[in-house]
């Protein structure tokens, strides 16, 4: 059984005992019947290749209280879509795919580029973005929920316990991100735990005790791609393109709403999905890009909310990283001995040294312009500046998904 200590500035929610999944799924079921929740899956068609999309869509036939399923679907040929398409038709629910490379989705993201938004980056976050706002199109959904595709032991319980928080009308939560531990034959997560909470930390060395980077070091799992959130800030949030998506995610929710509306829910006991690769001192590919590009996304956010990050200071930063990353070590290297696990600590110093590096590349990149890649705006804003482009989205989403493609058999 898990602990109910409350640290931090968020509420955390631990499992605590074994409650049923049919109890808490009939309570959603309930609820759902006076305010719909859409569950959003950003997916390359790979994922539905491997053995995880697969058994998601499985334990998703279950999840009845799910009102709407938007894929945002990458990668994938007219052919690919097709199947795709009738793969997720399987499902109770409905189910929309956004074919991201399709012809009437390219047309609307050219529109989008004409009016000066940044829509031209395909990734995950645009997938993310594109379904949110596909999503905002069904006015009768409060609760808008998301998870990754590439889960191995994926089970529909996670999404129930990720989603109750915000959609009960008992509580008055806003945001729910969803943490787990990220050990299996090893500890995983490295991108987590030897940069960012070492880089968070760091920074607040340097700047003192700031509320943001309080919050952010309240998160057990601030990189996990599990969150769900409430329509208002479904409409009002900007979010990064690229590997920042989550970084840039927790920050417009710090400033879009308060921390006593922000918590974090333990949705399973251990979390497997794909792995990043390393390359040891490379910041441009696996890993290290990963980390670069959510330095980069971090920087520029905590520069927005007025701190100054100047030359000078990011070599302290680094120094400052440098300690909290040997300490790190030391704490996960003892952890794993007590708990009989095999520990490579070589290899986690390399990659601390390679983190070094992505932030050395995002520092850079920073300095050179302090704005960086811009972020996707928010749907309101994107409403106000195309009042068409919501009914133009949906038009080209649903008539994708009606139009009968033949896939070639045998």
């Amino acid at each position: 059984m898990a602990d109910f200590f409350q640290n931090g500035v968020i509420a955390t929610f631990q499992r605590l005992g074994d409650r049923p999944l049919d109890d808490l799924e009939a309570e959603l079921a309930d609820i759902s019947e006076r305010q719909k929740i859409a569950l959003i899956l950003p997916a390359l068609y790979s994922e539905f290749e491997g053995p995880a999309m697969p058994h998601i869509v499985e334990q998703l036939k279950g999840a009845e209280y799910i009102h709407r399923i938007v894929l945002s679907l990458d990668r994938a040929s007219e052919q690919e879509f097709a199947r795709v398409k009738d793969f997720m038709g399987e499902l109770p629910q409905t189910v929309d795919v956004i074919w991201n490379d399709g012809e009437r989705i390219r047309s609307i993201l050219r529109q989008l580029v004409e009016a000066d938004f940044e829509a031209a980056e395909q990734g995950k976050g645009r997938g993310v973005w594109l379904s949110v706002g596909y999503a905002l199109t069904d006015k009768q959904t409060r609760t808008f929920a998301l998870h990754d595709c590439d889960i191995v032991n994926y089970d529909r319980e996670m999404l129930a316990r990720l989603v109750y928080p915000i959609a009960h009308p008992g509580t008055d939560f806003e945001f729910s991100k969803g943490y787990y531990a990220r050990v299996k034959d090893r500890l995983h997560g490295r991108v987590t735990r030897l940069f960012f909470t070492p880089l968070v930390r760091a920074l607040t060395h340097i700047t003192g005790p700031l509320n943001f980077f309080q919050y952010l070091d309240s998160f057990r799992y601030p990189l996990a791609g599990e969150f769900a959130f409430i329509r208002s800030l479904a409409s009002g949030i900007r979010i990064s393109p690229t590997w920042g998506l989550e970084v840039s995610m927790l920050g417009e929710v710090f400033e879009k709403t308060t921390v006593g509306r922000v918590c974090q829910v333990e949705i399973a006991d251990d979390y497997d999905h794909k792995h990043q690769s390393l390359v040891p001192g490379d910041p441009e590919q696996g890993l290290g890009r990963m980390a670069f590009e959510i330095a980069t996304t971090l920087f520029g956010v905590v520069a927005q909310g007025g701190v100054v990050l100047t030359p000078s200071m990011f070599g302290t930063l680094l120094a400052s990283y440098m300690r909290e990353a040997r300490l790190a070590i030391e704490k996960y290297n003892a952890l794993s001995m007590l708990n009989g696990l095999p520990y490579h600590r070589h290899g986690e110093i390399e990659a601390v040294e390679t983190f070094v590096e992505a932030i050395r590349a995002a520092q850079l990149r920073f300095l050179e312009d302090p704005i960086g890649v811009p972020m996707l705006a928010s749907w309101a804003r994107v409403r106000a500046g195309l009042p068409e482009i919501s009914r133009a989205l949906a038009g080209a989403v649903e008539a994708d998904n009606v139009r009968s493609v033949a896939v070639p058999t045998g």
